[in-house]
């Protein structure tokens, strides 16, 4: 294929991951303590309609669990979290990530993914942060932890000056929580313990996580569509 079809191709799969993540509204954030329990936890979220994971580096032999997730389970869409620099960013692209998550930001590592043609959703906290990482190439901005800071009125408070900037809220999403941040303006949540809980997984109770993760399917929607959920519930 020419480069130009090449980088087109590219283009749109990036284009295509964003409008995956910004409709279903949830990433849930598999940030577990083996390969085992991240299979685990990647397939409960999936059944319950969240074709999103991102697998942080801190699971043990996460590279190898991202590449095994692309491959037995291509109808969902597989990231990598916790990726510090432009080395992880390869590393990850390599094998197989189909989007890359930063806690914070670092200049290099945007740069990286840029040229990968990856989707990046860069960590950010205060106004600064947010253009600094906006303005370098980031595709989403993660705000983090988000709930230490406020909350859903914290998203609110940066949307008045960043209304064309897609947030990402995460830490401290929870059920009660998650309408909120919608409400507020987020273009989807980061959600990990409150979705991926650590007694389902060591009891490998997978209709816990999928519960759960129906429920937070449905609190998007609700969020997003107040009237249309209202009419059909009549």
């Amino acid at each position: 294929m020419p480069a130009d079809k090449t980088e087109m191709a590219a283009s749109n799969r990036k284009k295509e991951v964003r409008a995956l993540i910004e409709s279903v509204g949830i990433v849930p954030v598999i940030r577990v303590s083996s390969p085992q329990e991240a299979h685990f936890a990647a397939e409960a979220v999936c059944q319950g309609g969240i074709p999103i994971v991102e697998i942080t580096m801190t699971v043990p032999g996460a590279l190898e669990v991202i590449s095994q997730l692309s491959q037995s389970m291509p109808q969902v869409l597989v990231g990598a979290g916790t990726v510090l620099d432009e080395e992880s960013a390869s590393r990850c692209a390599e094998a197989g990530a189909q989007f890359l998550v930063t806690p914070g930001f670092d200049a290099a590592t945007v740069a990286a993914a840029r040229k990968l043609q990856l989707l990046i959703m860069v960590g950010a906290l205060t106004p600064t942060e947010v253009m600094v990482a906006w303005k370098a190439g980031a595709d989403l901005i993660k705000i983090f932890p988000c709930g230490n800071s406020g909350g859903a009125n914290y998203i609110k408070a940066l949307k008045g000056p960043f209304p064309q900037v897609p947030m990402v809220p995460t830490g401290g999403v929870n059920l009660e929580t998650a309408a909120g941040y919608i409400r507020a303006g987020a273009a989807a949540l980061g959600i990990g313990g409150e979705l991926i809980v650590k007694e389902a997984l060591q009891s490998r109770q997978a209709e816990i996580i999928r519960s759960l993760a129906e429920r937070f399917v449905d609190l998007v929607k609700e969020a997003r569509n107040p009237e249309r959920i209202s009419n059909e519930r009549r």
